[in-house]
């Protein structure tokens, strides 16, 4: 685990949480992706803020959680957002990615416009 004052970029994950499906945001330094496959991304170096004088109890329990976990590998389908966050920007870009990606129409489209 990496302190949030030791780096300026990092990223924040929010995913539906596979074991109850709520909604978690994790503070991380590192995303790649998995050698589990195509469908998963894997996140390292956890971020949490220790040194603000309010304790946050929901990073508190995150932080006892992951306190022994090394990496999380996500699968895509339970990713709902990633934002690069901090001065330094490097992007975001992932050395194995063999994906083709198809969009198929949808029924289930956006409304349309002016109703």
């Amino acid at each position: 685990m990496v302190t949030m004052s030791e780096r300026t970029t990092f990223y924040l994950v929010t995913f539906r949480d596979p074991k109850d499906g709520s909604t978690t945001q994790l503070k991380v330094h590192n995303i790649e992706d998995s050698s589990l496959g195509l469908s998963f991304v894997k996140i390292s170096e956890f971020l949490f803020e220790t040194n603000s004088l309010v304790v946050s109890p929901t990073e508190e329990q995150l932080q006892k959680r992951f306190e022994n976990v090394k990496s999380l590998h996500l699968s895509i389908y339970n990713i709902i957002s990633i934002e690069e966050i901090g001065i330094e920007h490097k992007g975001l870009s992932f050395d194995k990615d063999r994906s083709n990606l198809i969009s198929f129409p949808s029924e289930f489209g956006p409304p349309p416009l002016g109703n």
